[in-house]
């Protein structure tokens, strides 16, 4: 299990990770309409971070997006039901 307090998003307000998280998909369903270029500003504690991805970064643009709704507490499943004899 991931500690959600060690991630590089940990000091970011569930706002701001929210903000990020549409930038992201509005980023990524763009490039998937086949714009060249895309540019996702956000703020991150200590100023603006502003990220331009091009056609082949779709996955990274996935993986950040799973990141942040990791540590949102999006999409997770249920927990595993163990059992004990």
């Amino acid at each position: 299990m991931t500690d959600l307090n060690a991630t590089i998003l940990a000091g970011m307000s569930d706002t701001a990770l929210r903000t990020a998280l549409a930038s992201l998909q509005k980023a990524l369903i763009d490039l998937s309409l086949g714009q060249k270029a895309v540019t996702v500003s956000y703020t991150q504690g200590n100023g603006a971070r502003s990220v331009s991805y091009g056609q082949t970064d779709s996955a990274r643009i996935t993986a950040q997006i799973v990141a942040i709704q990791t540590q949102l507490g999006i999409g997770r499943g249920r927990r595993p039901i163990h059992f004990r004899f």
